[in-house]
């Protein structure tokens, strides 16, 4: 499974890919996870990560309409692959058998 490891970040962008369903372009991604996560994003750390994202398989990117208020350049949209839907299930799965594996004291210590 070792090919469908995903950092903390990159789990975040698919996450908020998959949230934004069909609407997922960069500008529209950083704005999400801001206002969710109260979390602020480089532009060019999101770039990065969604150009990785793609070029390992879990995101595909299409271009939609030109917009003349965009200089005529469409915008890039993105959304999750089958593959990308394995790797957040598996992180998730990750995620759950450690807090499943967490004693309830440490829960419980104020």
């Amino acid at each position: 499974m070792e090919h469908l490891k995903i950092g903390e970040f990159e789990e975040v962008v698919l996450l908020t890919v998959g949230i934004l369903h069909g609407k997922a372009y960069g500008v529209a991604i950083k704005d999400e996870i801001e206002k969710r996560l109260n979390r602020e994003v480089s532009v060019g750390a999101l770039q990065t990560t969604l150009r990785r994202l793609e070029k390992k398989g879990f995101l595909q990117s299409s271009h939609g309409e030109t917009a003349p208020a965009r200089g005529g350049r469409p915008k890039l949209f993105f959304t999750i692959t089958a593959y990308g839907k394995k790797a957040i299930m598996y992180s998730r799965e990750t995620r759950n058998t450690l807090w499943d594996a967490l004693p309830n004291i440490i829960l419980n210590l104020d």
